[in-house]
């Protein structure tokens, strides 16, 4: 069964196949936050302790079915990650790394509807990373629970890159080039991003 992607405004929207083979779990690191509150969506991004939950997933089961044309693509510094969102309301879409030989995306809650709809597609939470750059208190470590999704997670990435399949993803052309411009903030915009977190 799919699960609906879709932006805060609605123009931007898809589907992503295989739910059960992603992972979910919780960024607590200062670029994270630093990328909620230069979009100015920190209050619906971040948890009270500074968290994002993210959808670890394969750029394959990927699909825009309306509003592709929204798609926009930034990073924070010129070596980070790429951080997608939906220009018409500034809703985070996913991330993923510089080039698509490294087939992840990282899907940002937001985009997924409610929580229970995100966890009944996509089970609990069992990660929680970065936490030393969390808000309040330190959450709590699930090093059982992380190691089995890494183990479970990234076999199919390393399967992605021998079968070609990395190649089949939204957010790059043929080529491996990204499918919108993407910026890079300048000094002062990450200034101003970091100095909100």
């Amino acid at each position: 069964m799919n699960h609906s992607l879709q932006c805060r405004c609605g123009a931007l929207a898809g589907l992503i196949s295989e739910p059960r083979k992603g992972s979910r779990g919780v960024c607590y690191c200062n670029d994270c936050q630093a990328y909620a509150h230069h979009l100015g969506r920190s209050d619906a991004v971040l948890d009270n302790m500074g968290g994002t939950d993210v959808v670890a997933t394969l750029p394959k089961y990927v699909r825009f079915t309306r509003g592709a044309d929204a798609l926009a693509c930034l990073s924070l510094t010129d070596r980070g990650l790429l951080r997608w969102y939906a220009s018409c309301c500034d809703t985070p879409i996913g991330n993923t790394m510089r080039t698509f030989r490294m087939p992840y995306v990282g899907l940002l809650h937001t985009c997924l509807g409610t929580p229970d709809a995100i966890e009944a597609s996509f089970g609990p939470v069992r990660m929680r990373v970065n936490t030393k750059s969390a808000k309040k208190s330190q959450p709590e470590a699930m090093p059982l629970s992380q190691t089995a999704a890494l183990i479970r997670f990234l076999p199919t990435v390393l399967l992605a890159r021998l079968d070609g399949s990395y190649k089949t993803t939204p957010f790059f052309a043929a080529d491996g080039t990204p499918v919108v411009q993407r910026k890079v903030l300048s000094h002062q915009e990450l200034e101003a991003a970091k100095n909100a977190v």
